[in-house]
Order: structure tokens, then C-alpha cells, then sequence
């Protein structure tokens, strides 16, 4: 746990730019954590400002623009849909306020450019996530690599197979040129776990992707191949068909940490049998945050059954270890033995991610997850697709490295 938690007692105040799924995802972490307090939120609909209202004693605004004006907010946190992101950043760094901007940063390279832009000229701080580079076991993996115990890296592979295009998705959710499909919302999360590891520097992407079912016409997979400057490289497959579960790997800890019940296999499926798009996108509004059928994430009785989050299998190999982040710790295959570190149960969900922002506007420390590394993980997903469409590799120009090295 980073010290910040223990020692600073400076509150940020908060408003949430987008009242929706990935708000919630993250509300454990939004009320769990003491160095938040949310004080605003802003969305177009009105059913979800009523319930934040309530929730939270908390004005809710129609426009992110009037919210960013109230003297009463620190911080945004820009959970809105992809295409906003840009316009969110600006608008809150025109009023002074830091940022915190959900993945995927932004759907080109040039608006990565100009949110970094804008808020370097402002003075204020911007943070890019929750990606799951953020969570503990990565972070311990990154830890052992750079202390040069077993040797150096030579190479990542990650897999993750999830149900994830057969959530009920609005029709930009299944159209790539608006954002949509795994590339530009799942892939961040595994480029990003393996940049982490591998210190960040990115050389080139080899990649195939797949659009398998003409329904849900966008990439539900793809596997890549990545090269690092430092001679590493790695591999990564994604799959989100809603069949094979790498959760199995995993203990049947879920992404989120909490158990999962292996019992209710093809339930995602299920339950888009037979709908129209029309009562699709009934069903996402209505189980969506301020809906009538909105289940709350956060409930106290998870605390003690919540590991860490994950993103499926990794295994990074160095010259004298394999090492396998898990969701309780990480397994260390070394050259005469194999053992087991331990990690504690997180305290407050995500809290990873406060740690970074509240540490760079308060203490004014440089966030490993700022607007050049997230760009630099988007120019990887980017050259994902451009490689799977060209079928050549695609070399990168604008990596960064991490912090440290």
C-alpha cells in the first residue's frame, strides 16, 4: 500500500463527468476510499442524476462543461462514453480542475496528443485508468523483474477469454469506427499489464483480430505480438465469444476480485436470446446506473471474499524464473523451486488508482499512468487493428518507459 494512504489527510473533492457502467465499476473505490468525497456529477439523463442526487446529497448537472465550473470540484473523473473523452479533458482543464479519464484515453492519436496538450498548459494533473496495470500483482511483478533476482525478462504471454461482446451494448459499443469492440476497450487493459512488466518501451505489433459473428459486427478477438526495445517480447490473445472462461485459470476468482460461480456458464448469452437491438438497448438502460433494474457493485459483505483484480493468464519469464500473477499473490517457478508469495486482501477496491492521483496532486509525485503513457498504450492497440487489416507489422514511435527506469 502506498504510504500516501497513511499520511495525507487532504480530501479530493470529485465530480463524475458520465453517471454510467464504468462509474459504477468504479464506486467501490469512490466511496470506499477517505481521500475521495464526490460532490458532483453530470449526465444527459435524467433518471441517472435523480439517483445520484440521492446517493451521494450531491448536485447533479445536465452538461459536464457547468459541472466543471462549480468551485466545489477538485478533480473530474471522466467515465463518460469514449468519443467524449477529449472534450470532457478540455473542459475541465479550462476550469482548472485535475483529471482522472477512464480507458481507452481517446479514439485517435492526435486527441491523446491534445488532452496531454491542454493539460500541461493548464499546470494540472491528468491520470489515465483504471486499467488493470494499475492492479497489486502486476505491480509486485514489475517489483521482482526490476530487481534483477531471477535474471532479465525475455518474454510476456497474456490470455484472456471473457464474454464480453455478448453484454447488452449500445450500437457504438459494436461498431469499431465509434469505439467499439475489444480492441479499443479490452486491450488497454492487457497491453497495458505487459508494458508495466516489461518497463514500457514497445518496438513493433504483429496482429490478427476477428469479427465472427455478423450480429455484433466488430473485433471480438485478437492475438499479438509485441517486441520491446530491451529485447523482450510478448504475446497476447484476447477473446470475448462468451465461450471458453480463462477465469478457470484464475482459481475462479472473477476480473473483479469476487468469486464466480463456474455454474452459470453461457448466462451472458442467455440473456440476449431473442432480443430485438431496440430491446437491447432497453436492457443496458435499464440495468444501467439510475435504471429500474440497477444492482449496486459496491456491498459490505464483499470486502472479505474481494481478492485483487486480474486480466486472465500471465506468465513472464526471465532468465531464472517464471512468474505468474494471481489474484491473492504471485507464483514464483524458479530454478529449484516453486513457491508462492502471498499478498494481502486489498482494503479498498482500486485503491491503486487514488494512490497515483491523490500522490500527484498532492505530494506532486509523477504518475506512472499519466496522458504519455496511456497514449503510448493506445498507439499499441492502435497498430493492433492497423496490423490485423494490412497483415504487416507495425512499428511504434511514441512508447514511453516507466517511471523508475
Amino acid at each position: 500500500m502506498n504510504d500516501a494512504r497513511a499520511t495525507d489527510t487532504r480530501v479530493l473533492r470529485l465530480g463524475v463527468a458520465g453517471i454510467g457502467r464504468a462509474f459504477s465499476l468504479m464506486l467501490p473505490t469512490l466511496v470506499g476510499d477517505p481521500r475521495l468525497r464526490i460532490v458532483a456529477g453530470a449526465d444527459p439523463r435524467p433518471e441517472a442524476r435523480a439517483r445520484f442526487a440521492a446517493d451521494f446529497n450531491a448536485r447533479a448537472f445536465e452538461t459536464v462543461e457547468a459541472m466543471c465550473e462549480s468551485p466545489d470540484v477538485d478533480v473530474v473523473y471522466i467515465a463518460s462514453p469514449h468519443q467524449f473523452h477529449r472534450p470532457n479533458v478540455e473542459a475541465a482543464v479550462r476550469a482548472g480542475k485535475h483529471v482522472l479519464v477512464e480507458k481507452p484515453m481517446a479514439l485517435a492519436l492526435d486527441d491523446c496528443e491534445a488532452m496531454i496538450e491542454a493539460a500541461e498548459k493548464a499546470g494540472v494533473v491528468m491520470v489515465v485508468g483504471h486499467s488493470h496495470g494499475f492492479d497489486r500483482p502486476i505491480a509486485r511483478a514489475r517489483e521482482l523483474v526490476a530487481s534483477g533476482a531471477f535474471g532479465g525478462l525475455r518474454m510476456i504471454n497474456a490470455m484472456q477469454f471473457t464474454d464480453f461482446l455478448y453484454r447488452p451494448r449500445r450500437p457504438e459499443e459494436l461498431d469499431t469506427a465509434a469505439g467499439g469492440g475489444v480492441i479499443f476497450n479490452q486491450a488497454p487493459h492487457q497491453v497495458d499489464n505487459i508494458r508495466v512488466i516489461a518497463g514500457g518501451m514497445a518496438r513493433s505489433v504483429r496482429a490478427g483480430a476477428g469479427v465472427w459473428d455478423p450480429s455484433r459486427a466488430t473485433e471480438g478477438a485478437y492475438s499479438a505480438f509485441m517486441t520491446f526495445e530491451n529485447g523482450a517480447f510478448a504475446t497476447m490473445t484476447y477473446s470475448g465469444y462468451a465461450h471458453f472462461d480463462s477465469d478457470e485459470f484464475c482459481e475462479w476468482i472473477a476480473e473483479s476480485g469476487l468469486p464466480k460461480d463456474p455454474a452459470r456458464y453461457g448466462a451472458t448469452r442467455a440473456a440476449l436470446e431473442g432480443l430485438s437491438p431496440a430491446e437491447e438497448l432497453a436492457l443496458k438502460a435499464a440495468t444501467n446506473y439510475g435504471g429500474e433494474r440497477y444492482t449496486p457493485p459496491h456491498k459490505a459483505e464483499d470486502a472479505a471474499r474481494r481478492w485483487h483484480q486480474h486480466f486472465g493468464l500471465l506468465i513472464a519469464s526471465c532468465d531464472g524464473a517464471d512468474l505468474r500473477p494471481r489474484p491473492d499473490g504471485i507464483m514464483i517457478y524458479a530454478n529449484r523451486e516453486r513457491r508462492f508469495e502471498q499478498l494481502e486482501r486489498p482494503r479498498v477496491h482500486r485503491a491503486e488508482v487514488v494512490d497515483e492521483l491523490h500522490a500527484a496532486i498532492v505530494e506532486g509525485r509523477k504518475p506512472l499512468h499519466d496522458g504519455r503513457w496511456a497514449m503510448a498504450t493506445m498507439e499499441v492497440c492502435y497498430a493492433i487493428i492497423e496490423s490485423s487489416r494490412s497483415g504487416r507489422e507495425v512499428f511504434l514511435s511514441r512508447q514511453c518507459g516507466t517511471p523508475t527506469d
